[in-house]
């Protein structure tokens, strides 16, 4: 039989439509096992963590087939109770699939400690930003006769003086004491100064 016979005949079209059969099933079988395998359209909202504690997330995890890792935690925010999720990741109302780690970060349980910064014999301009630097709020001002006006002198928190370098917990006020700008003579000064009257008794007599 001849080439062109052949490829015309009934049994080369039986075996092409067989072939493409057999394809078709293969395809089918396979994309059904990848669908399985991935959970396809099977895909889990990631759910919003803020403000849950520890027990919290893993319960409401745990309902939902996935799982959690802490990763860190972050600088005390009064916005969010201690030890409570910050952020995490994915985000809510994310796709994901069954199994998947969900990173999370924790709110710290106070406070870190910071030094106070050196503000003595700097200005106020200056003493502000050095506070907010190291992430301390300015408290009340007061203010005492000085030379050199809105120069810091003395540094107080919760009614006692601090020196530089004192630790506290972030967010504390610092009251700043300040020169008023006046001048100031103390009492050596004062008596160091020349006394110009003339003794009574060198006055001399008018006759």
């Amino acid at each position: 039989m001849s080439l062109r016979k052949y490829l015309s005949s009934k049994v080369f079209v039986a075996q092409v439509l067989a072939a493409i059969a057999i394809i078709a099933v293969i395809a089918f079988l396979f994309f059904h096992w990848i669908t399985f395998v991935t959970n396809h359209g099977n895909e889990i909202t990631v759910p919003d963590l803020a403000k849950l504690n520890e027990d919290q997330v893993e319960e409401k995890l745990n309902e939902l087939d996935l799982d959690y890792e802490i990763i860190d935690t972050v600088d005390y925010n009064p916005d969010f109770p201690k030890l409570t999720v910050v952020q995490q990741e994915p985000t809510s109302g994310s796709k994901v699939k069954g199994g998947r780690t969900i990173y999370i970060k924790l709110n710290a349980p106070t406070f870190k400690m910071v030094a106070v910064p050196d503000l003595i014999e700097k200005t106020y301009r200056q003493a502000v930003p050095n506070l907010k630097a190291v992430g301390l709020e300015k408290g009340t001002i007061r203010y005492i006769p000085y030379i050199g006006k809105d120069m810091v002198l003395e540094m107080w928190m919760n009614g006692k003086k601090i020196k530089p370098g004192t630790r506290v917990l972030k967010a504390s006020k610092i009251d700043l004491v300040l020169g008023d700008g006046k001048v100031v003579f103390e009492e050596a000064e004062l008596d160091s100064i020349p006394n110009t009257e003339m003794p009574i008794d060198t006055i001399p007599n008018e006759e």
